[in-house]
Protein backbone atom coordinates (compact mmCIF):
# COMPACT_ATOMS: atom_id res chain seq x y z
CA UNK A 1 0.00 0.00 0.00
CA UNK A 2 1.20 3.55 -0.80
CA UNK A 3 2.15 5.82 1.92
CA UNK A 4 0.66 8.84 0.60
CA UNK A 5 -2.88 7.18 -0.75
CA UNK A 6 -2.93 6.00 2.83
CA UNK A 7 -2.29 8.96 4.21
CA UNK A 8 -4.75 10.46 2.38
CA UNK A 9 -7.71 7.72 2.77
CA UNK A 10 -6.83 9.03 6.64
CA UNK A 11 -8.01 12.05 5.89
CA UNK A 12 -11.00 10.90 4.01
CA UNK A 13 -12.15 8.93 6.75
CA UNK A 14 -12.22 12.25 8.97
CA UNK A 15 -14.31 13.83 6.75
CA UNK A 16 -16.20 10.28 6.85
CA UNK A 17 -16.87 10.33 10.41
CA UNK A 18 -17.70 14.41 10.53
CA UNK A 19 -21.03 12.79 8.89
CA UNK A 20 -21.64 10.26 11.39
CA UNK A 21 -21.20 12.86 13.72
CA UNK A 22 -24.46 14.69 12.42
CA UNK A 23 -26.16 11.10 11.63
CA UNK A 24 -25.25 11.16 8.17
CA UNK A 25 -24.18 7.77 6.45
CA UNK A 26 -20.31 8.27 6.72
CA UNK A 27 -18.71 9.12 3.57
CA UNK A 28 -15.86 11.48 3.09
CA UNK A 29 -13.99 12.79 0.09
CA UNK A 30 -10.82 14.62 0.12
CA UNK A 31 -9.11 15.69 -3.15
CA UNK A 32 -5.43 15.91 -3.66
CA UNK A 33 -3.55 17.63 -5.97
CA UNK A 34 0.81 18.17 -6.27
CA UNK A 35 0.57 16.51 -2.47
CA UNK A 36 -1.88 18.63 -1.15
CA UNK A 37 -5.78 18.70 -0.09
CA UNK A 38 -7.20 21.17 -2.43
CA UNK A 39 -11.20 20.22 -1.68
CA UNK A 40 -12.65 18.07 1.26
CA UNK A 41 -16.17 17.02 1.80
CA UNK A 42 -18.42 14.65 3.88
CA UNK A 43 -22.27 13.14 3.02
CA UNK A 44 -24.55 15.71 4.58
CA UNK A 45 -27.85 15.25 2.51
CA UNK A 46 -30.09 14.96 5.22
CA UNK A 47 -28.51 17.65 7.27
CA UNK A 48 -28.69 20.03 3.63
CA UNK A 49 -32.23 18.28 2.87
CA UNK A 50 -30.10 18.54 -0.48
CA UNK A 51 -29.81 15.18 -2.98
CA UNK A 52 -26.55 16.73 -4.13
CA UNK A 53 -24.73 17.07 -0.78
CA UNK A 54 -22.50 14.34 -1.44
CA UNK A 55 -18.80 13.91 -0.12
CA UNK A 56 -17.26 13.66 -3.14
CA UNK A 57 -19.73 16.60 -5.27
CA UNK A 58 -18.42 18.85 -2.19
CA UNK A 59 -15.18 18.16 -2.56
CA UNK A 60 -14.57 18.37 -6.04
CA UNK A 61 -16.46 21.65 -5.81
CA UNK A 62 -13.98 22.86 -3.32
CA UNK A 63 -11.07 22.26 -5.31
CA UNK A 64 -12.66 23.74 -8.37
CA UNK A 65 -12.58 26.78 -6.46
CA UNK A 66 -9.37 26.66 -5.12
CA UNK A 67 -7.83 25.30 -8.32
CA UNK A 68 -9.64 28.17 -10.33
CA UNK A 69 -11.19 25.86 -13.10
CA UNK A 70 -13.82 23.00 -13.36
CA UNK A 71 -10.74 20.90 -14.95
CA UNK A 72 -8.88 19.48 -12.06
CA UNK A 73 -6.70 17.05 -14.02
CA UNK A 74 -3.60 15.81 -12.32
CA UNK A 75 -5.66 15.62 -9.24
CA UNK A 76 -6.62 12.42 -7.19
CA UNK A 77 -9.99 12.09 -4.97
CA UNK A 78 -9.72 9.64 -1.99
CA UNK A 79 -13.32 8.44 -1.00
CA UNK A 80 -14.20 5.88 1.29
CA UNK A 81 -16.87 4.08 -0.34
CA UNK A 82 -17.43 3.97 -4.29
CA UNK A 83 -19.02 6.62 -5.93
CA UNK A 84 -22.39 6.40 -6.98
CA UNK A 85 -23.28 7.45 -10.54
CA UNK A 86 -24.25 11.06 -9.82
CA UNK A 87 -20.27 11.38 -8.16
CA UNK A 88 -18.87 8.81 -10.53
CA UNK A 89 -20.14 11.64 -13.33
CA UNK A 90 -18.60 14.36 -11.74
CA UNK A 91 -15.41 12.80 -11.65
CA UNK A 92 -14.98 12.05 -14.76
CA UNK A 93 -16.54 15.53 -16.08
CA UNK A 94 -13.87 17.72 -13.65
CA UNK A 95 -11.15 15.53 -15.39
CA UNK A 96 -9.73 14.24 -12.61
CA UNK A 97 -7.00 11.71 -13.33
CA UNK A 98 -6.89 8.98 -10.40
CA UNK A 99 -10.42 7.82 -7.96
CA UNK A 100 -8.88 5.99 -4.74
CA UNK A 101 -12.21 4.47 -2.96
CA UNK A 102 -11.87 2.18 0.43
CA UNK A 103 -14.88 -0.02 -0.29
CA UNK A 104 -16.94 -1.25 -3.17
CA UNK A 105 -20.69 -0.20 -2.45
CA UNK A 106 -22.64 -3.19 -4.14
CA UNK A 107 -26.05 -1.54 -4.59
CA UNK A 108 -25.00 1.72 -6.02
CA UNK A 109 -21.24 1.57 -7.12
CA UNK A 110 -19.86 2.71 -10.28
CA UNK A 111 -16.84 2.51 -10.39
CA UNK A 112 -16.68 -1.23 -11.13
CA UNK A 113 -19.47 -2.93 -8.74
CA UNK A 114 -22.91 -2.22 -10.28
CA UNK A 115 -21.39 -0.30 -13.31
CA UNK A 116 -18.14 1.66 -14.14
CA UNK A 117 -18.41 4.70 -15.02
CA UNK A 118 -15.05 5.76 -14.73
CA UNK A 119 -13.79 3.76 -17.19
CA UNK A 120 -16.75 3.85 -19.79
CA UNK A 121 -14.40 3.77 -23.35
CA UNK A 122 -17.23 5.56 -24.95
CA UNK A 123 -16.55 8.75 -22.53
CA UNK A 124 -13.57 11.01 -23.21
CA UNK A 125 -11.71 10.91 -19.66
CA UNK A 126 -11.26 7.58 -18.38
CA UNK A 127 -9.87 7.72 -14.27
CA UNK A 128 -7.75 5.70 -13.38
CA UNK A 129 -9.11 3.66 -10.01
CA UNK A 130 -7.92 1.88 -7.22
CA UNK A 131 -9.57 -0.01 -4.43
CA UNK A 132 -8.56 -1.13 -1.19
CA UNK A 133 -6.89 1.60 0.87
CA UNK A 134 -8.00 1.38 4.11
CA UNK A 135 -11.01 -0.97 3.37
CA UNK A 136 -11.36 -2.65 6.92
CA UNK A 137 -11.78 1.30 8.18
CA UNK A 138 -14.06 2.26 6.47
CA UNK A 139 -16.38 -0.68 6.18
CA UNK A 140 -16.32 -1.06 10.15
CA UNK A 141 -17.26 2.75 10.07
CA UNK A 142 -20.70 1.90 8.00
CA UNK A 143 -21.26 -1.03 9.64
CA UNK A 144 -21.37 0.73 13.06
CA UNK A 145 -23.50 3.45 11.63
CA UNK A 146 -25.88 0.93 10.15
CA UNK A 147 -25.91 -0.91 13.28
CA UNK A 148 -26.38 2.03 15.51
CA UNK A 149 -29.22 3.26 13.31
CA UNK A 150 -30.70 -0.24 13.91
CA UNK A 151 -30.99 -0.03 17.41
CA UNK A 152 -32.33 3.62 17.11
CA UNK A 153 -35.50 2.47 14.91
CA UNK A 154 -36.68 -0.47 17.15
CA UNK A 155 -36.67 2.12 19.91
Amino acid sequence: MDKKDEKYMKAALKQAEKAFALGEVPIGAVVVCEDRIIGRGYNRRNTDKNTLSHAEITAIRKASAKMGDWRLEGCTIYITLEPCPMCAGAIVQSRIDRCVFACFSDKAGCAGSVLNLLNEPSFNHQVQTEQGILEEESRTLLQRFFKELRERSRN
